[in-house]
């Protein structure tokens, strides 16, 4: 992780983000106001807030990002009702992309933040007691009944909540691995689910969890150290992921592929805009910076003030990444 955006973080130094705009003979997009949209997961804010950021820079008016649920997002950026999300993810989110257009309506190039993970983990104590290393395994109810939270004789399962997409690759796993007997997928307020799993941890209790990269929770309950990933006995995935196999190189199968995170904007927007579009093709991020911050937040700095802390901490200690951004964007509308 870079030093500086280490420090900017713990000591939540706040800093000016916007280029000034005499630095520009005329910004690209001046008169112009969008719209950013994301999920109701507050982890997405900081990553959003650094492309709302670089937008003002280019000079155009962004409106405050609006919450909304991962299909509503797709459907309004597709009808031009808002104009970007930070957070397209890839492959997971591709029914939901085609669903709303696909390349009709969309514009996506480039990567912003690469690497993503997901999976099953147990704890480390329990997998070594038992020998457990893959999800098939849950077959077996005495296996499973070690990750009984609720006394109903089923594996707990902390999962995913509706409409993420990854609830969809969860339900399918159940099924065709043949898990619906043993386990319980618990769905719904994830952070409170969450939470309540590694309270059952710090007590000594198994527990069995789907997560993802980049979030805190593997800073807090740590692979390798206090839990494992476990395997799936293979490739199995919905809609059309269905051919993709999850073996990554190192021969491990964790059931889901290693994702993207992608800026996808309305695509008339796109053509219209090329400064921005420039911009939403050439910005990355670093997925370690994301998780060191998302820690933050899990650990109480999680106010809208805090935050954009942390986004204009990331800026300035990135300033010159950041200012070639918009350099590059600049000469794309000229």
């Amino acid at each position: 992780m870079n030093n500086a955006w280490k420090t900017l973080l713990t000591t939540g130094l706040t800093v000016s983000a916007t280029l000034s705009a005499s630095a520009w003979a005329k910004l690209p997009g001046e008169g112009i106001t969008v719209q950013p949209v994301q999920s109701t997961v507050a982890e997405e804010t900081f990553q959003t807030l650094i492309v709302n950021k670089a937008m003002e820079a280019l000079g155009y008016t962004v409106l405050p990002t609006k919450e909304v649920d991962y299909n509503v997002g797709y459907t309004s950026i597709a009808e031009g009702d808002a104009t970007y999300l930070a957070v397209n993810w890839q492959p997971l989110h591709d029914d939901k992309y085609l669903a709303a257009g696909g390349d009709e309506k969309f514009y996506r190039k480039g990567t912003y933040i690469s690497g993503a993970a997901q999976g099953y983990l147990i704890d480390k104590k329990t997998a070594e007691k038992y020998n457990i290393t893959n999800m098939g395994q849950l077959n077996d109810p005495n296996i499973a009944k070690l990750f009984d939270a609720n006394g109903n004789g089923k594996a707990d399962l902390t999962g995913c909540n509706p409409g993420w997409g990854c609830e969809s690759v969860v339900e399918y796993q159940l099924d065709t691995f043949g898990l619906r007997n043993t386990v319980t997928h618990n769905q719904g307020n994830y952070a409170a689910i969450i939470a309540d799993t590694i309270s059952r941890y710090k007590k000594g209790d198994p527990i069995l969890y789907y997560t993802w990269t980049p979030y805190w929770v593997s800073g807090v309950l740590v692979p390798g150290k206090d839990v494992v990933w476990l395997e799936v006995p293979f490739s199995a995935l919905p809609g059309t992921q269905k051919e993709i196999d999850t073996t990554l190189p190192n021969g491990k199968n964790y059931g889901f592929p290693i994702n993207s995170m992608n800026i996808m904007a309305n695509k008339q927007f796109a053509m219209e805009n090329p400064a921005a579009a420039k911009l939403f093709e050439i910005m990355k991020l670093s997925i370690n910076d994301i998780s060191a911050q998302n820690m933050l937040m899990s650990q109480g700095k999680n106010s809208a003030r805090d935050i954009e802390s942390h986004a204009n901490g990331w800026i300035k200690a990135n300033q010159a990444l950041f200012n070639s951004w918009i350099e590059t964007a600049q000469k794309a509308a000229q």
